[in-house]
């Protein structure tokens, strides 16, 4: 019998090698950039076209290489930082696989311009598929230009998988802004399409920081720094009014390379325990220093997951570090006599004071004894005092206006609803309690609420274009580079859900119009949540974009647990759920309500 184990031929070992380190654009751009920065450069320049796909082009005025070098880089376990087997585990450069450049190689069309700068020609190597096609002196710059073209173009499976632009982009940013921010004292930019998407001057690292995340947080860190002679630790925390609903922008670096960590990442937010809502994250970039013989950086491909060699120590010493700076930037409650954009929102200072709301309310008394002399004292005999109706000041003007909450949930058809189960009760500020027949209804307020605003989303956005309300003072949105190519894609999607938002400039919108069922004036405020929510929403089950964009929005838009509702509000809360089509589940699948029957109620009693 034949035997039937061969060795790979070599071209196709190192497309397998390959699908270890180069997983899409954003692998390869980490890769290169990393080896930017361990040649010592002081500029680095990202280039790409069509989200990587066609070009991922790193420039840098490192050391460069000699021509002996340049060709021995594309090799397989060739690299210039491993002498040893103990080198391995004490690395504190950043790329060192020996295998970055001959992976993308293997997979892409490569052109690498490198020139040391005691030397007076570079060398020029062009490969395709694994082989060198070109090998000659040029000139060029000091320091090293490498073009990575036309990627997976051999592999065409692995070419069909990579997903759109706009989110392999993402990803590309994503690994642009961890390796920017660990080296604050390096210029770097990135180019997409010929568009300039960051230009980061060299600085410190509160000013790196900001220009990433925006200079909204310049009066919101808060300045972390320990020293020990086991390990430092430094960086910044966001205040409490930084946190988000969403996992954002949570950075660790240990040694200068990014990590994620969940054990280190409890840490940071069991220090901010009671100064944050539960349901909210801190922002944080910390950076651990510590001697790499304590670490092992070798537990996953990619090194962004390390081991401890005592992780109780690590994760004590980020907890107290934080706490202590939390201590020292002080949280009791200060007066700001600054208005705050909010209040400038409300309608009470939004809209405007019409004739008749001005002549009805300096005709009451009410009004007089603020205005007129010797009026303040003065009490009108009971059956005339209109005083007694002293909520009218207020209220007259909206009698026939609809509850904030009911301006969602308003027009759904109650066609299919089964008779209101009356009385309704609140527990909690929470849930809902109806009584149906003999039976008894626990509603979740919020995951009820979400229920129907998912129905109704999903009707607008695969049929029906929802209602716009167009805004009186338009709201410009200033957002970071990455949220505004986001927000860019899903600029359709949104139109069709009642937005109504146009490009205004670099990174900039303008907010026209919203969904007539939303109100107006925190527009700002629900934008930013919904990318951030859009952004890191997680599932096992491959979404849509549409999809994800309507789960997010009845997340964000729904009644939320913990608010005061009125016996209509509950009574159109429960009214709508049970007219949807899946009244019990939630989106995700949580339950919605729960049906005590009265057969079992009676058996909680009776043994």
């Amino acid at each position: 019998m034949a035997d039937i184990i061969q060795l790979l031929p070599d071209n196709i070992a190192n497309q397998i090698a390959a699908g270890e380190v180069i997983q899409r654009p954003a692998s390869a751009v980490k890769e290169l950039l990393e080896n930017a920065v361990d040649a010592g450069a002081t500029q680095i320049q990202l280039i790409v076209t069509d989200a990587g796909k066609s070009l991922v082009q790193v420039i840098d005025n490192g050391k460069g290489m000699s021509e002996t070098d340049a060709r021995m880089s594309f090799e397989r376990h060739a690299t210039s930082k491993i002498r040893a087997i103990d080198d391995l585990f004490r690395i504190a450069t950043m790329g060192f696989r020996g295998e970055a450049l001959a992976s993308i190689a293997a997979v892409a069309q490569v052109e690498l311009r490198t020139r040391k700068p005691q030397e007076e020609l570079g060398t020029c190597i062009d490969i395709e598929n694994g082989i060198v096609t070109k090998q000659q002196p040029c000139a060029c710059p000091a320091g090293t230009n490498i073009c990575m073209k036309n990627l997976f173009f051999n592999v065409p499976a692995r070419r069909n998988f990579l997903k759109s632009n706009t989110a392999e982009l993402r990803h590309i940013m994503d690994e642009f802004i961890r390796v920017a921010m660990a080296f604050p004292h390096i210029f770097f930019s990135l180019t997409s399409n010929g568009q300039q998407v960051f230009y980061l001057e060299a600085g410190s690292h509160k000013q790196r920081i900001l220009q990433i995340l925006g200079a909204q947080y310049s009066t919101k860190l808060v300045s972390v720094k320990e020293q020990t002679d086991y390990m430092n630790i430094y960086g910044f925390v966001g205040k409490p009014d930084a946190a988000r609903k969403t996992r954002g922008d949570q950075f660790f670096f240990v040694n200068n390379r990014f990590i994620r960590s969940a054990y280190l990442n409890h840490a940071v937010s069991s220090a901010f325990e009671d100064l944050i809502p539960k349901d909210c994250f801190p922002l944080y970039v910390l950076y651990i220093d510590l001697d790499p013989g304590q670490i092992d950086i070798n537990v996953h491909p990619t090194k962004q997951e390390i081991k401890f060699e005592d992780e109780k120590i690590v994760y004590a010493f980020v907890q107290s570090a934080v706490k202590h700076a939390l201590a020292q930037f002080s949280i009791a409650p200060s007066l700001d006599f600054s208005l705050n954009a909010d209040i400038q929102q409300l309608e009470a200072v939004s809209k405007p004071f019409t004739e008749n709301e001005q002549q009805t309310a300096s005709s009451s008394s009410l009004y007089k004894t603020f205005t007129q002399k010797h009026q303040a004292h003065v009490i009108e005999p009971n059956e005339k005092s209109e005083l007694r109706h002293w909520k009218e000041f207020f209220t007259a003007a909206k009698t026939e206006e609809i509850p904030e909450q009911n301006q969602v949930i308003q027009h759904t058809s109650f066609d299919k609803q089964p008779a209101l189960p009356k009385p309704v009760y609140q527990l909690n500020n929470t849930y809902i309690i109806a009584v149906a027949d003999k039976d008894l209804i626990l509603v979740h307020q919020q995951l009820a609420h979400e229920r129907v605003l998912y129905e109704q989303l999903s009707t607008a956005i695969h049929g029906k274009q929802a209602a716009t309300q167009k805004s009186l003072f338009p709201v410009t949105l200033q957002l970071s580079p990455a949220d505004a190519i986001l927000l860019e894609d899903l600029l359709p999607d949104l139109q069709v859900i009642g937005y109504t938002i146009e490009p205004f400039g670099r990174d900039s919108f303008v907010v026209q119009g919203t969904p007539a069922d939303v109100q107006q004036g925190n527009e700002k405020q629900v934008i930013e949540l919904l990318l951030e929510q859009f952004k890191h929403f997680t599932s096992d089950i491959k979404f849509s974009k549409r999809e994800k964009l309507v789960r997010c929005m009845a997340r964000q838009q729904a009644i939320k647990a913990g608010k005061t509702l009125s016996q209509q509000e509950m009574e159109m809360v429960i009214a709508q759920l049970f007219a949807c089509e899946t009244p019990n589940l939630t989106p995700g699948g949580n339950p919605t309500y729960i049906e005590l029957r009265e057969e079992y109620i009676d058996r909680l009693f009776v043994k």
